[in-house]
Order: C-alpha cells, then structure tokens, then sequence
C-alpha cells in the first residue's frame, strides 16, 4: 500500500550521510510513496536531472516518430526526409527503454508548484528549496511512445526494404 509522503531530511550525523539519502530515497520509491520531497539538494538536483533526462528521451522519441510518420505520409518517396525522424525515434525509445522504463524514478514527475501539493508540511522542513517528486501514472504516456516508435520504425523498414527490393 502505498504511503502519502516520504521526506528525506538533510541532517548529516557522519561522513556517510550522504550516502544514507540515497538509500532513504531508494525506500521512498520502492515503497511508491505519492510525494517524495527531497531536501539534500544535491541528491534533489541530481534526481530532477535524471527525471528530466528521462522526460527529454520521451518526448524526443514521441516528436520525431510523429515527425517520420507524418512526413513519410506526405512525402513517402523522399526518404531523406523521413528516415532521420524515425532512426532519432527509434534509438531515443530503445534508451529510455533499457535505461528509465525499469527505474523506479521514472513513475515520478518533479513538482515546481508547492501548492499544488497538498498536505506538504513545509513549516517541518530543513530547507527552503525541496525538490518535491510527485507519483505519476505513465502507463498511457510510455504506450503511446512505443506504439509511435514501432510505427516510425516499421514504416522506415518498409521504405528501405521496398527500395532495395
């Protein structure tokens, strides 16, 4: 069952503190607590990169597959125009795939707006710049970049395979 909030609190009590976050936040989102806030700030920027990164190969994979689909609709003898598109989909859905479609992380997005987040005791917080992770359900968002990516991908096949037929 998953919990409400899980807080990784910035006090540091040995040289190994910092490792001891890392762990703390790997209980949090294996534990699937809906809000993780984050105080250590480097541990919270390098999460909220991690997170970008992941949202970043997303979208890149998402956007150029439609780009190769809609460009091979419109011009389908034209392969140099296509063929990029679907080639940038292809990779960028394959690494998000083997590195982030496993991570725990992924099913996180970092929330910028601390008032959209209820029940966040920020008067119990350490720090004035948390980095607030909020529990995401992404299984539409990763359905519909695989199904963009397989398309883009299958059509490029398609195309090299009839022009080299």
């Amino acid at each position: 069952m998953p919990q409400d909030i899980a807080i990784i609190r910035e006090i540091y009590e040995h040289e190994y503190s910092a490792e001891e976050f890392e762990v703390e936040l790997d209980r949090a989102l294996e534990k699937k607590a809906q809000t993780i806030v984050v105080e250590p700030a480097r541990l919270g920027e390098d999460t909220a990169r991690w997170i970008a990164c992941g949202n970043c190969l997303h979208k890149t994979a998402v956007l150029s597959g439609f780009c190769c689909v809609a460009t091979g609709a419109v011009w389908p003898e034209k392969g140099v125009v296509f063929l990029p598109f679907g080639f940038v989909s292809v990779v960028c859905a394959g690494v998000y795939a083997v590195s982030w479609q496993l991570d725990p992380c992924c099913k996180y997005q970092v929330e910028y707006d601390l008032m959209k987040v209820p029940k966040l005791p920020l008067h119990t917080l350490t720090t004035t710049t948390p980095v607030v992770l909020v529990r995401k359900d992404d299984t539409r968002r990763k359905v519909l970049q695989n199904i963009i990516a397989i398309a883009a991908g299958s059509l490029c096949f398609y195309k090299i395979y009839r022009w080299y037929l």
